[in-house]
């Protein structure tokens, strides 16, 4: 397992954080989401196969943006 942790911008609420959340769980591999939309940070535990491009997509194709 491995722990991936992002800086986002745009999430704004608790159900900003929810759909974060959702969306990333689904994918098989990840076992564990934590989001805060005060902070900006996602972050994803999950197997070694999973890429750090996968969940950026993922976040990304919801509206929110990575910041590097």
């Amino acid at each position: 397992m491995k722990e991936i942790e992002l800086k986002t911008k745009g999430m704004m609420c608790n159900g900003c954080e929810n759909r974060v959340k959702n969306a990333l769980e689904n994918i098989e591999g990840i076992e564990k989401v934590t989001a805060n939309h005060i902070s900006g940070i996602v972050n994803v535990v999950c197997d070694e196969k999973i890429t750090m491009q996968v969940i950026t997509e993922v976040i990304q194709d919801l509206g929110f943006e990575i910041v590097d």
